[in-house]
Parts: C-alpha cells; sequence; structure tokens
C-alpha cells in the first residue's frame, strides 16, 4: 500500500487517529449483480477417490446489476444508497448523499455529533468534485487522506464487500429490488464486531502506513 503525499507529521496532525475525541465513518461503493458465479472454491463438489470430477458450463455475471454506496461506522451500516437506473454519481449527486449522511449521523447516532468525524472515501472524480469538497467542509468533516491506487486502504474492499459478494455469488435474483431486499438483510445480520473490526483495520494500516512513511503495507 503506497500512501506517500504528506510526511508522517502532517498526517499524524491531519487523521489524528485513534483520539477519543473523534469518531471514524467510512463509505465506498459496489456493483452487485443479479446472479455471480460463485468462486471456484465455493464451487468445488465432493467427489470419492478416483471419480472424475464432473464438468461444469462456465457462467457468467448477469447484465441486471445495481450500485450500492455504503456509509458506515464502528456501529454498524448508517445508510445504503441505491443508485436509480438512467442516473450517475456526479459532484452534485454525492453532496446530497453527503447532506443524508450527516442526517443520518445525527438520528442513529446522537451522542457523537459533537465529536469530530474523520471521514474516509476513495479518488473517485465524483469524491473529489469542488461541490462534494465544499459539502465536506460545510458539514465540518474531516477527510482521512486516500492515496491513488490504494484499495487496501478502503475498509469495504478488506472487509465489508469480499463477504457481501460470496453471500450473493451463486443467487439468482429477478429484479433490482430482489437484490436490494437481499443487501439489507445481510447487513443487517452482521454482528456490530464485524464492522468494528472494520474501522480497527482502517484505523491500523493508516497508522502503520504513517509509521512506515508511504512504504508498502501489507497488514
Amino acid at each position: 500500500m503506497d500512501c506517500k503525499g504528506g510526511t508522517r507529521s502532517e498526517e499524524s496532525e491531519n487523521t489524528s487517529v485513534g483520539r477519543k475525541s473523534q469518531y471514524w465513518d467510512a463509505k465506498d461503493e459496489t456493483w452487485i449483480h443479479h446472479y455471480s458465479p460463485e468462486t471456484k472454491q465455493q464451487s468445488k463438489q465432493w467427489t470419492a477417490k478416483g471419480e472424475p470430477v464432473p464438468k461444469k458450463a462456465k457462467t457468467v455475471r448477469s447484465a441486471g446489476k445495481v450500485m450500492a454506496s455504503v456509509f458506515w461506522d464502528a456501529k454498524g451500516i448508517l445508510f445504503i444508497d441505491y443508485l436509480e437506473k438512467g442516473k450517475t454519481i456526479n459532484g452534485p449527486y454525492y453532496a446530497s448523499l453527503l447532506d443524508q449522511l450527516k442526517q443520518k449521523i445525527q438520528e442513529k447516532r446522537p451522542g457523537l455529533v459533537k465529536k469530530k468525524i474523520l471521514f474516509h472515501q476513495d479518488n473517485a472524480p465524483c469524491h473529489k468534485s469542488v461541490i462534494a469538497m465544499e459539502k465536506i467542509n460545510e458539514l465540518g468533516f474531516e477527510l482521512v487522506p486516500h492515496a491513488p491506487y490504494s484499495p487496501d486502504l478502503a475498509p469495504s474492499d478488506f472487509s465489508l464487500f469480499p463477504n457481501l459478494k460470496k453471500f450473493h455469488a451463486g443467487k439468482k435474483y429477478g429484479s433490482d429490488s430482489e437484490v436490494i431486499a437481499a443487501t439489507n438483510a445481510y447487513f443487517d445480520e452482521l454482528d456490530e464486531k464485524d464492522y468494528r473490526d472494520g474501522i480497527k483495520g482502517l484505523e491500523h494500516r493508516w497508522t502503520k502506513c504513517i509509521q512506515l512513511e508511504g512504504d508498502y503495507v501489507e497488514k
């Protein structure tokens, strides 16, 4: 993980990792298909010794899919936005999601409203647009710097999404609404520990990256 772009003292001061007066929130997005093939591990079948392995027809992901933007913290999901067909996530659209995030924090985490919100997002163009950055400043969020091309700094990519994709693999959905219902049910069943570990993982990776002054981090 290359997180170069600032000095150790600058990044430590900007992120202030681990202070009790601050609160971490993360956002990431993923496509969820109406059908995704099982992984090789999932599709393995037990066979007796000497029996040939049955051949399987090659399957591909469906064209039907839903974009889910997931906002979450160490306690759970704050809210999920499912992009409607025909729409795109641009600067104004993303700014409106940030307004919703602030509202959800006030509703679901009233005891944390006065804490400084450390907000993590990737470097997608809509996230870095002028209108989005102005909205982040307006809401009082403090961005956790995200290095270019560093998926291992996105807690959703190493925490929530891999297991979500395993959950959906092999299942067939007839509509976007079925995908959405199944996804919501999946997140509802997760323990708080799953979310807490994801945020702790982000803090750990970022702190390690600062300590190594931008060198690659595996764990």
